[in-house]
C-alpha cells in the first residue's frame, strides 16, 4: 500500500514535500510513511475498541477480571505495530538521506500524548460499543474520513490558508505535524504541544476510564 500511494501522489499528482525535495518520491514516500504510522495506531484503536467487551462475554459474566485492561492491551498492540513500523521508516531514512535525526529521541514524548489519548477513546468506545452494537460500523466510516481529513497525503501548508486553521485544530493532524517534524525535519518538538497535549489527553483518559468504571456496572446486564 505505501508504494501504491507513494506512486499515485507523488507520480500523478505531483505531490511534494519540502523538507527532503531533492529525494523524489523516496522523499515522498517517508512523510506519507510517518503519517501513516501515526494513523495506522490511532485506526487499529477506533476499530477494535467497540467489541472488545462484547467479545469476551466470559470475562464480563463468568471470571472476575479487570475489565479495564482490555482497552490498554489493544493500544498496546497497536503500540507494537507502530514501533515495528517506524524500524521499516528508518531503513527508508537511512536510504534515501543515509542518515537518522537526533531530535528523533524526542519521540517518546511526542508519542505520550497520542497513546493518553488512544486510552481514552478506547476506553470510551468499548464502553458504548455494550449498548450501541452499530457503532462500529459508525466507526469504519469516520476512519475512512479522518484518512484523508489527515495531513497524511499531504503537507498541511498544501491547504489554502482559510482551510488550516480548521485541520490544525485536529488531534490527529498536531501528533503527525509533530512526529514528522522530530522524525524527519530534525527540529524539536512544539513545547505548547508537549505540555497542552499532555495535560489535555492525560484528563481525557481519567475521564474516558471513569466512565468505563461506571457503564461496566451494567455489561452483565446487557451482554
Amino acid at each position: 500500500m505505501l508504494a501504491v500511494y507513494t506512486f499515485v501522489f507523488s507520480n500523478i499528482f505531483k505531490a511534494r514535500w519540502g523538507n527532503i525535495e531533492n529525494e523524489g518520491p523516496l522523499g515522498f514516500a517517508i512523510n506519507l510513511f510517518a503519517g501513516l504510522i501515526v494513523f495506522n495506531m490511532i485506526a487499529e484503536c477506533l476499530t477494535k475498541a467497540p467489541g472488545l467487551v462484547v467479545a469476551n462475554p466470559n470475562y464480563v459474566k463468568k471470571v472476575i477480571f479487570p475489565l479495564e485492561v482490555l482497552p490498554s492491551v489493544a493500544v498496546g498492540s497497536a503500540l507494537f505495530h507502530a514501533l515495528t513500523s517506524l524500524v521499516v521508516l528508518a531503513v527508508f531514512q537511512l536510504i534515501a538521506v543515509h542518515a537518522l535525526t537526533p531530535s528523533s529521541l524526542w519521540l517518546p514524548l511526542v508519542w505520550l500524548p497520542l497513546l493518553l489519548g488512544c486510552l481514552a477513546v478506547s476506553w470510551i468506545l468499548s464502553s458504548l460499543g455494550v449498548f450501541l452494537r452499530d457503532i462500529g460500523q459508525f466507526i469504519t466510516v469516520l476512519i475512512s474520513m479522518l484518512m484523508f481529513l489527515s495531513p497524511i497525503f499531504y503537507p498541511a501548508t498544501a491547504l489554502p490558508p482559510k482551510f488550516q486553521p480548521l485541520l490544525a485544530i485536529s488531534p490527529i493532524t498536531q501528533v503527525i505535524e509533530q512526529t514528522r517534524r522530530v522524525l524527519i525535519s530534525g527540529d524539536s518538538p512544539s513545547l505548547s504541544y508537549l505540555i497542552i497535549g499532555f495535560l489535555v489527553t492525560s484528563l481525557a483518559a481519567e475521564l474516558g476510564l471513569r466512565f468505563f468504571e461506571k457503564s461496566k456496572r451494567a455489561f452483565a446486564d446487557v451482554i
